[in-house]
């Protein structure tokens, strides 16, 4: 039900804006309305009108008020254009790609891009499972509800721009915290039967990257499909990769109103995954590693089928179909003492099995409203996962077996996971004035997780065999509905200048790991509850300009029954942690993005010149304003650096381009007790502050392009993350300086 406080706020924001809005010209043009009398009714005619945005080099945008079958006003977005930025797509390198999103958070798992983890706010980054993440507007992450977590990243050499919608997404999207990241593959050429796109990319550490790409468009017929292969030894010791990842996209028009499009988006690779240090370790040399024996599979299977119809002048429909089938492995020696030599004894293994499919429709509306433009949009989603989860025993080699020892008492819990989703929401644009505008939305979430299984208490004598294994049955069963509420304001001083605001409620239910995940240095609490609050938006940014670009905003987020990790004793005085509802985080803020090409402002006469500078800082205050658990209250929320900083100069001269970028983070925390030390199992304690220089430099003459990038500079030690499972537990290392070089040709 909606909350009486966020109610509150609504209702101000509504009267104090409304009071500041006038009604006054404006050079944002909108459709007029013409009003008709005919002996029945009356009629309304909307006149055909152009949006027209200037072009920019940025390689960063925004939403439209509405495009795509969506509605963004008065929301907090942002938009990235990547084969418009100076950058290391063959790594999908997030540090350069996401650099113009303020307050991002961004752990780096390995130097070849295969999993995106992005947070912030005080999100967990963590294989970006605070957001929710889709490809093309269908979800890729291997569970929406209960598993969120995205092991699946489209390779950026495919994809035509990055759309981000922050918190207030969560009434079009779903209900994460973190919003919307929605990865939207290139489309098929439409000038030629047939285009083809080659790249290479060598680099250090062993790195090869092999893209291709068709494209074309047949009379009613256009496809788009890709295929790239990627392989690399790793920075550190133990470590390695080998990737491939198909994609395949088919569209036939029907007629102008009428089209059908099909996805199909294969992707597999094995990783070696080197383990975590010890802070001691980090400092002593953080390439070293003492796990040869620990694996990841994972293998992304991804459909989906459109279906577009437009039903008059000023309404249309849209249909998405989408299911995954997919796996991930993992396998491995992961003690909760990281320094632990391996005995070589039998391996940790979980296997995680994803079977979900899903629909979405959602219908657009334009009509007319006291002789102003209005825009409606409903829609209603319908999703079933069913996931199966099971830990045990694996085999005592080195390689990459993951099949199961010891079936009968080995198993540590099996467990199935099915669960069912019926969303209805609904956003209506209200233009009060040619200036000023109103989007509240509503969306109805209804949610049944079960789980059922078991799982075993499992004995050892000194040697490592197993002396008994106590086997227990568990089941859940929940069911909830829910409705969530929003609104968005903006107001235009002028076709340049946009104030906005947004307040939207958010959800979060429990994921299956949060119920029964086996882990040496981890307890979970029983009695976990469903996390819920509210996000905060309010800035003045700019639209629609050609030589800058800016966005400040302020920001809050209320996080209750916010899921985290408190470290406590056992009853044998051991140090062990419990992932529980630890209390209400609040995370208020401010986020600057500004970015100018100072080189046309000041010599607009160099047509063939730019010279690009950007700033993107955000400074961040959190806090648990209360919580039941001893000591927490009043502590700094866990994955939030107070300063986040990205800075970087763009330079070019028609085909010649260079980019340099700074990264900054300051210290943040892992867990909200505020440890400061990672102790034996290096799983919790302060992330230190840390800082990161890349240069990259591209060259395009004709069809052929050269692209060469240089990542941390100088060569810097530092960590991003601190993992709790794998690829850890432990310190998990970025890597050091690395060399990439790439060869395009488009013909």
């Amino acid at each position: 039900m909606l909350r009486s406080k966020a109610f509150s706020i609504i209702l101000l924001m509504g009267l104090s804006c409304a009071a500041l809005a006038q009604d006054r010209d404006t050079s944002i043009h909108k459709p007029k309305v013409h009003k008709k009398k005919t002996a029945d009714k009356d009629t309304f005619v909307l006149s055909e009108f152009t949006v027209k945005g200037k072009q920019t080099d940025f390689g960063f945008t925004r939403m439209k008020s509405f495009e795509n079958m969506g509605i963004y006003e008065g929301k907090k977005t942002e938009v990235i254009i990547p084969d418009q930025l100076v950058a290391n797509l063959a790594t999908n390198n997030a540090r350069q790609v996401f650099s113009r999103v303020a307050g991002l958070n961004i752990w780096e798992n390995d130097g070849a891009g295969l999993q995106l983890n992005i947070g912030g706010r005080g999100l967990d980054p963590g294989r970006s499972s605070n957001f929710n993440v889709r490809q093309n507007g269908y979800d890729i992450s291997a569970d929406a509800l209960g598993y969120p977590e995205s092991y699946y990243t489209p390779p950026l050499e495919a994809v035509g721009k990055i759309q981000i919608i922050r918190g207030a997404g969560s009434l079009q999207y779903g209900t994460q915290f973190g919003g919307l990241v929605n990865f939207v593959m290139k489309k098929p050429v439409k000038d030629k039967k047939m285009e083809i796109q080659l790249r290479q990319s060598i680099g250090s550490f062993g790195f090869y990257n092999a893209f291709s790409s068709l494209s074309g468009t047949v009379k009613k017929f256009s496809y788009y499909t890709f295929f790239q292969y990627k392989r690399m030894k790793g920075w550190r010791d133990n470590s390695g990769l080998e990737s491939y990842t198909f994609y395949a996209n088919l569209n036939y028009q029907f007629t102008k109103r009428t089209s059908i499009g099909l996805d199909y988006t294969k992707m597999n690779y094995l990783a070696q995954q080197p383990g975590g240090l010890t802070d001691a370790m980090f400092a002593e040399n953080p390439r070293q590693s003492n796990r040869e024996r620990n694996w990841f599979d994972v293998d992304w299977n991804l459909f989906a089928l459109h279906f577009n119809h437009v039903l008059d002048s000023n309404s249309e429909f849209n249909v998405r179909i989408f299911g995954l089938h997919a796996h991930r492995f993992a396998l491995g020696f992961r003690p909760n003492r990281v320094a632990t030599i391996d005995n070589n004894s039998e391996r940790d293994l979980l296997k995680g099995e994803f079977q979900n499919y899903g629909a979405e429709a959602r219908y657009l509306k334009h009509y007319p409203h006291s002789r102003m433009p209005m825009v409606f949009l409903a829609g209603v989603r319908y999703y079933h996962g069913f996931n199966h989860s099971k830990q045990g025993l694996g085999s005592k080699g080195k390689d990459a077996d993951f099949k199961f020892i010891n079936t009968q008492t080995g198993i540590a819990n099996d467990f199935v996971f099915p669960n069912d989703n019926v969303s209805v929401f609904a956003e209506n644009i209200i233009y009060v004035n040619n200036r000023f505008s109103i989007t509240p939305g509503l969306r109805f979430e209804y949610i049944h997780t079960r789980a059922s299984g078991f799982y075993n208490t499992i004995q050892f004598d000194l040697a490592g065999n197993i002396i008994n294994s106590t086997q227990t049955n568990e089941s859940r069963n929940s069911e909830r509905k829910f409705l969530i509420g929003g609104i968005g304001l903006s107001y235009k001083r002028s076709k340049e200048i946009e104030l906005y605001s947004n307040i939207s409620q958010n959800y979060r239910s429990i994921t299956f790991s949060d119920m029964r995940i086996t882990n040496p240095s981890q307890m979970i609490d029983p009695n976990l509850h469903d996390e819920h609050g509210y996000s905060f938006d309010v800035g003045v940014r700019s639209n629609n300009t050609k030589n800058y670009a800016f966005d400040i905003s302020g920001f809050l987020l209320n996080y209750n029954n916010r899921i985290g990790e408190i470290q406590y004793y056992d009853a044998n005085n051991r140090v062990l942690r419990l992932r529980t509802n630890i209390g209400r985080a609040v995370m208020t803020g401010v986020e600057t993005y500004i970015e100018s090409d100072v080189l046309q402002l000041l010599c607009p006469e160099q047509k063939s010149c730019s010279g690009v500078l950007f700033l993107n800082m955000a400074f961040i205050h959190s806090t648990y304003a209360s919580s039941m658990k001893p000591g927490i209250e009043g502590n700094q929320v866990e994955f939030v650096p107070m300063l986040n900083l990205k800075s970087g100069l763009k330079i070019g001269n028609k085909n010649l381009k260079g980019s340099l970028q700074f990264t900054y983070l300051s210290d943040q925390f892992t867990d909200a007790t505020n440890a400061v030390d990672g102790g034996v199992s290096a799983v919790v304690g302060v992330i230190p502050a840390y800082s990161v220089l890349d240069a990259s430099v591209s060259y395009q003459f004709r069809r052929l392009k050269i692209e060469v990038t240089l990542n941390n500079l100088t060569n810097n030690m530092y960590f991003a993350r601190r993992a709790t499972g794998y690829p850890g537990p432990g310190i998990i290392p970025s890597d050091g300086r690395a060399l990439f070089a790439t060869l395009g040709y488009r013909f």
